[in-house]
């Protein structure tokens, strides 16, 4: 059985997302973008879990859906919903306030809730913000996960101000974060800036199962990463079988055969790691974007204010590499860069702006075919698409597909820009007055 699983989103009770998270929106766009399993996101504030406890109804083991979901196109089962939260542990360690980024996945509210005591016994406010700052260690947060059966997993791993891996405040190595738990640790999330074939130029990493997810703040940034899972069966227990089958080592030490009958990632679905807001090193308000070996010969420096650029995630992997190839390592899970559709719109389009109506005009025309948005990007033939679209947007996609983009890096903060047209072929559409190549 194969689905795509969204792990890491949050609820309109997180600080800056949007108030359209709410269960039935996620599980109308959960059906729109392609996705089978999604996380609840948030799981630790208590207006949200009340909301996810009354919408929700238990389906296979340690998972949820909504009563009566309405359905888009014939046998197409309801959403998924897992329970899942974001914390941010802040602590000091060494010579270093650590600020890490976790993710927390649990199979029942019973579980959820014994977590929330603990935490609230050591004084935690869990009811502040969807995404709750706790003063815990990342080893006494572990053990209070472990013991309530649940799995915890470094965010966006690489992010320089919240993660395990950062430049500001992060470690050199998870032994280094969690001691003698870090077997307990079998996955990280790559985050926006970063894709696996970066990660794997560190060798340890091959030891853990690279795990994506949107982060989505919106209902429209749902499924920008994601996962796609073999399972041997619908479960909450099969879903994180699957995530501890995603790391290299052990899939080459399972082989092939042995694999393909257990559960485990297929392949991870990525955003443009350039398109990442920390991809880059610079400092926005100077309006600094430095490559990594431009940053190193600056001495990271700001020329014109005089303070340390932000070292984004392509320097930070390089500080920790041990190879030089790019080349994944053996048993190494696929991956997908991909662009979403309406970003493919407004870039066949010649508008700037993905919200655009124009843009959502014909975004809502494409879905209403009865395809989901990773079908259209990954999956359909373009001469089908070429039935129901516009003759620029299937050209758009098709390079998206060949990886026929120009991209310039984030950096501090700022996303990356994504060209798909050149300048030229841009102007020559305009100057045509149609939104057709030819």
């Amino acid at each position: 059985m194969r689905v795509i699983a969204d792990l890491h989103i949050h609820s309109r009770f997180a600080r800056a997302c949007s108030k359209e998270l709410n269960l039935p929106n996620l599980d109308k766009w959960a059906k729109i973008k392609g996705i089978q399993i999604l996380g609840t996101g948030d799981a630790f504030h208590p207006a949200w879990r009340k909301e996810l406890k009354e919408g929700l109804e238990s389906a296979e083991q340690g998972l949820y859906k909504i009563p009566n979901s309405e359905t888009r196109i014939p046998n197409e089962s309801s959403t998924r919903f897992m329970l899942t939260t974001e914390v941010a542990s802040i602590y000091k360690q060494g010579d270093k306030v650590r600020r890490i980024h976790f993710l927390i996945y649990a199979s029942s509210f019973e579980a959820i809730e014994g977590m929330v005591a603990e935490l609230e016994k050591l004084g935690c406010n869990l009811k502040s913000d969807g995404r709750p700052i706790i003063g815990v260690h990342s080893q006494e947060l572990l053990k209070i996960v472990l013991a309530n059966g649940g799995v915890l997993i470094p965010a966006h791993a690489w992010t320089p101000w919240f993660a395990i891996f950062g430049s500001k405040s992060g470690f050199d190595s998870i032994e280094e974060c969690f001691g003698d738990l870090s077997n307990e640790i079998f996955a990280i999330e790559t985050g926006l800036s970063s894709d696996p074939m970066m990660n794997w130029r560190v060798s340890a990493i091959d030891q853990l199962a690279l795990i994506s997810n949107s982060d989505a703040h919106s209902l429209p940034n749902l499924a920008r990463e994601a996962n796609e899972l073999e399972l041997v069966s619908l479960s909450y227990d099969q879903i994180i079988e699957a995530i501890k089958n995603g790391a290299p080592a052990r899939r080459q030490a399972m082989g092939k055969e042995e694999l393909s009958r257990r559960s485990h990632i297929n392949s991870t679905i990525e955003f443009y790691p350039e398109e990442g807001m920390y991809h880059y090193d610079g400092h926005r308000a100077c309006d600094i974007r430095w490559t990594p070996s431009e940053t190193k010969r600056r001495g990271s420096v700001c020329p014109k204010c005089g303070l340390k650029v932000t070292i984004g995630v392509m320097y930070r992997v390089d500080q920790l590499a041990d190879r030089n190839d790019s080349v994944p390592p053996a048993g190494a899970p696929l991956y997908h860069r991909l662009v979403e559709l309406d970003k493919i719109i407004a870039e066949a389009m010649n508008v700037s702006s993905r919200a655009s109506k124009k843009v959502q005009a014909v975004y809502w025309d494409m879905v209403a075919h009865g395809a989901s948005e990773l079908d259209i990007l990954m999956r359909l033939p373009l001469k089908t698409i070429q039935q129901w679209s516009n003759p620029r947007v299937v050209e758009g996609i098709r390079r998206v597909r060949a990886e026929q983009l120009t991209i310039t890096p984030g950096y501090d903060g700022t996303y990356g820009k994504v060209e798909i047209f050149t300048q030229e072929e841009k102007q020559a559409a305009k100057t045509k007055g149609q939104a057709v190549l030819l």
